[in-house]
């Protein structure tokens, strides 16, 4: 079968696969093993749901070192499709614990995660299998009692977000979606001053993750004659008894580069402009789009992938405020300012996550009204060395607390992102613009109401609506009419308006 093929019988399969996944979670524990209840003193016990690069590098050795550090952890479980590398993580925790002198990780090996899941001795679990597993794995995890750390993106499609934010809110357990940069303390301190009215009505927010390489994204994962079908479970790793991928035949590209293809990930929609849509979201307060356009195209990379390598996303909010971010695959030298616009200034930051600060940058004063005003630096603190370190330790302190909204990055900010940047991906597959209904939570195919409703806001000569946890008035969004507009307006029975 070709993988263009498989591309196009995976995506007619997405509702069916979806409504598998909240099927067989809901249905998989009868009786869950609940994790026990946390005292002062004891240990947290983490097991492992597919460790592979980022598992490992991210997951298991964050852990590790943090539990050198004095976390109160103990890392217990693996459960790896590809068995030379279930092995590497298990040998890695044996001897990382061993070099300590102290207290022992028992490493215990499961073939199928949802035997760790039923093992009482496992409190949380994280999870960083591909994409098209986040949800089921999550939603089972999540009902057998154990806290979550998910590998972002949180989901492979919106009804899959939905349906984890619901488990998740039904659990009471403690969950982190993985996209570290949330937990910088520098959107908190963007948040307050928006909300202030630092910037006046806030209209527009830009970002990036640019990317090059000469091989192609994610082709630098390396492919090893090791890797085979007796080393690999391949069914279980596509999932076919659960509905989440078609069969098909092993193939060592898809296993390791699997971001490429449609069936499994999303390419840049959510391997990378999800970290920095999940940033401007914690920023601005903003949440689901209203609208969404995507475009973009494979222009350089005909490797046999599917997805694209040059794509942007426009999102419109209900709250009068864009979003766009955009991204090449194929040159990272020239990347856009990221920014957050509103009618008196805009907030400047860096690229990357090696944020120390950001600036402000005032709108002449013929505009504001407010003399004086000159670009600013806003510091924060020191930057963050780790923010991966960072960010596992909020979710440690949240479990510890019991405390599920201390996390970062929660399930509902989570579902968000995915909203987005997934119907940001469905608008470019589709060719069609596209809402986002809030109340059914799902995406439709947009019409001309969006215009038409700004344009009679307009005409009604309503005031601007505002992010979420605006307290600052009419600050900077108002305009001023000019004393001559009086002479505007229809000729009524050849009337002059001005002297009507």
């Amino acid at each position: 079968m070709s993988q263009s093929n498989v591309s196009r019988r995976s995506f007619l399969q997405t509702s069916a696969a979806t409504a598998a996944v909240t099927a067989a979670a809901s249905s998989l524990f009868t009786a869950p093993a609940r994790a026990h209840a946390l005292g002062a003193g004891d240990r947290l016990r983490i097991g492992f749901i597919g460790p592979g690069g980022r598992g490992f590098g991210a997951h298991v050795q964050t852990l590790m070192k943090l539990r050198k550090e004095g976390a109160n952890i103990d890392l217990v479980a693996v459960s790896e499709v590809y068995s030379k590398q279930r092995d590497q993580v298990l040998k890695y925790l044996e001897t990382e614990s061993a070099a300590e002198g102290g207290q022992q990780v028992v490493g215990k090996k499961y073939d199928d995660y949802r035997d760790m899941l039923a093992d009482p001795e496992v409190d949380a679990v994280c999870i960083a299998t591909p994409d098209h597993w986040h949800a089921k794995q999550t939603i089972d995890a999540l009902k057998a009692g154990k806290h979550v750390y998910c590998e972002k993106p949180m989901t492979h499609t919106i009804e899959e977000a939905m349906a984890v934010v619901d488990a998740w809110r039904s659990s009471g357990k403690v969950m982190q979606v993985g996209v570290q940069s949330t937990s910088l303390p520098i959107w908190g301190k963007v948040n307050e001053l928006l909300n202030d009215g630092k910037l006046g009505k806030v209209l527009m927010y830009q970002t990036e993750y640019f990317r090059n390489s000469i091989m192609g994204q994610w082709r630098y994962y390396g492919l090893d004659k090791e890797m085979s079908p007796q080393t690999i479970d391949w069914k279980r790793w596509l999932g076919v008894d659960e509905g989440l991928a078609p069969d098909m035949p092993f193939d060592r590209a898809v296993y390791a580069q699997w971001r490429c293809y449609w069936p499994f990930g999303s390419g840049m929609y959510t391997d990378l402009f999800v970290h920095r849509t999940t940033s401007m979201l914690k920023a601005t307060g903003l949440r689901y789009p209203k609208r969404v356009v995507g475009a973009g195209g494979i222009f350089l990379e005909y490797d046999g992938r599917d997805v694209p390598d040059v794509a942007t996303v426009v999102a419109d909010f209900s709250e009068g405020v864009q979003g766009l971010v955009t991204a090449t695959m194929c040159c990272e030298n020239t990347p856009i300012r990221q920014l957050i616009r509103g009618h008196y200034g805009s907030f400047e930051f860096g690229n990357g996550e090696d944020f120390r600060g950001f600036d402000f940058i005032p709108e002449r004063p013929q505009v504001t009204k407010i003399s004086g005003q000159k670009k600013e630096r806003i510091e924060v603190e020191e930057p963050v060395r780790d923010t991966t370190k960072m960010h596992f330790n909020n979710w440690l302190t949240a479990i510890r607390e019991n405390k599920p909204e201390l996390c970062n990055n929660t399930p509902d900010l989570g579902a968000a992102a995915i909203v987005l940047v997934n119907m940001g991906a469905r608008s470019y597959r589709e060719g069609k613009a596209l809402f986002f209904d809030v109340d059914r939570k799902q995406a439709t195919e947009a019409d001309a109401s969006w215009a038409a409703g700004w344009e009679q806001m307009s005409k009604a000569r309503s005031k601007p609506k505002h992010i979420p946890g605006w307290k600052a008035g009419d600050t900077g969004s108002l305009l001023v009419e000019q004393e001559y507009m009086k002479l505007a307006g229809p000729w009524t029975d050849g009337q002059d308006p001005d002297k009507a």
